[in-house]
């Protein structure tokens, strides 16, 4: 028997609209040979400063954290230059050295390669070594918190007065584990009529080459927030970690809790439920701000929210608009509108192109029955395991 069906209209316009989003986070990533190169520039770096003869770097350890570590990295507006966060791990240095003196230790080690020392850049609490126009890595020193039982380190602060608590390594396994988990789908009645029970529900695979809804979404959002905040002079855009973290924990909440009808349903759900998250404790008379680092103690990414009230008001702007933009896409009639919205939230400039190239594809595909339904992918052009042929049909007026 045939399993070929015609999905039901809004059920196929979900789809094709979580396939553009996909192109579009695909459109943001690195290319192969920007990765190419930043992976050779890093073994490198890491071999050179791991092999130094200083003795309080012996034994140092170097490792990639933040969105390059998580895999969910997105070039700057207008640029092709991206970043590549490094952490070099130090043995022999402890909390009652000073944080300053620890990062001079790090610098004095890149001016020694002489290649290094004509790209070096002096950040706040970080080196930065720039490849102009194509990728920069930022080196920042940590050392071991003996603290935590969770395998936390300790970074210098912005002012090299202090070192405060992280652990880039326990996040990062913490949102693999949640980036791994798979929404539950409910397939309407009239897909599954005359196919046979087993395509009706099944959790569904992680495919080769694709990111997941959780990854997706935070890079929609960070992309989201670079343009919303592009014309605003003051420094109070959302930080990274700050989205990273909501999401990945309304995402959790979401996979856990509700059953989906689309892939897009499931980013909208995560994008909704991401202030519930934001933790408001009373400290010493007063209601605070704190989005915990839930991998050790005593780091609140909000924290600078609590001195500076305007970025939390920046936040709950900027998230009322991210909710809206991207929960109105499903009832757009025409490509047209489509292409405006994403445009107007995303940049004209990244989504031209993928349009173009989407709509092309997918009328092709149609016509020549090559298209696709796949979960966790939506509408596509390539026969993976999962996927189900669609009969043609139109679901934006192409």
């Amino acid at each position: 028997m045939s399993n070929q069906f015609t999905l039901p209209f809004e059920a196929a316009k979900k789809a094709e609209v979580f396939g553009i989003l996909e192109a579009i986070c695909q459109e943001l990533e690195p290319t192969k040979t920007q990765l190419e190169a930043v992976t050779t520039s890093y073994n490198a770096v890491g071999k050179w400063l791991a092999e130094s003869s200083n003795p309080m770097l012996a034994g140092s350890s170097i490792y990639a954290h933040g969105s390059t570590a998580v895999g969910t990295t997105v070039r700057p507006i207008g640029q092709n230059e991206f970043d590549a966060d490094l952490i070099q791990h130090v043995l022999n240095f402890t909390a009652d050295q000073s944080p300053a003196e620890l990062k001079r230790i790090v610098g004095d080690r890149l001016r020694e390669h002489t290649a290094y020392a004509a790209i070096l850049v002096e950040k706040k609490r970080c080196w930065r070594l720039d490849y102009a126009g194509d990728y920069h890595l930022d080196i920042s020193p940590t050392i071991a918190n003996p603290a935590c039982e969770n395998g936390g380190e300790l970074v210098p602060d912005k002012k090299l007065r202090q070192f405060k608590p992280t652990n880039p390594k326990g996040f990062k396994s913490l949102f693999e584990r949640r980036a791994e988990l798979m929404p539950r789908f409910r397939l309407a009645k009239t897909i599954t009529d005359g196919v046979s029970p087993q395509a009706s529900v099944e959790p569904f695979p992680t495919h080769s080459g694709n990111k997941g809804v959780l990854r997706r979404t935070v890079q929609l959002l960070k992309r989201h927030r670079d343009l919303h905040f592009l014309p605003v002079t003051d420094d109070i855009a959302p930080i990274s970690i700050i989205i990273t973290t909501l999401a990945a924990r309304s995402y959790e909440f979401c996979v856990d809790h509700f059953t989906f009808e689309s892939e897009l349903d499931v980013l909208v759900a995560t994008i909704r439920l991401m202030p519930h998250f934001i933790d408001r404790p009373i400290v010493s008379g007063q209601r605070i701000y704190v989005v915990e680092n839930e991998t050790t103690s005593g780091e609140n990414f909000a924290d600078r929210w609590n001195s500076e009230p305007q970025r939390a008001a920046a936040f709950y702007e900027w998230h009322a608009k991210a909710l809206s933009d991207f929960e109105g896409l499903a009832g757009l009639e025409g490509m047209d509108k489509l292409t405006k919205s994403l445009n107007d939230s995303l940049g004209p400039s990244l989504v031209r192109g993928v349009i173009d190239k989407r709509t092309e594809e997918i009328s092709a595909a149609r016509t020549d029955k090559k298209l696709f339904v796949a979960p966790m992918v939506g509408l596509t052009t390539s026969a993976m395991a999962s996927a189900t042929p669609v009969k043609p049909n139109t679901f934006f007026g192409d």
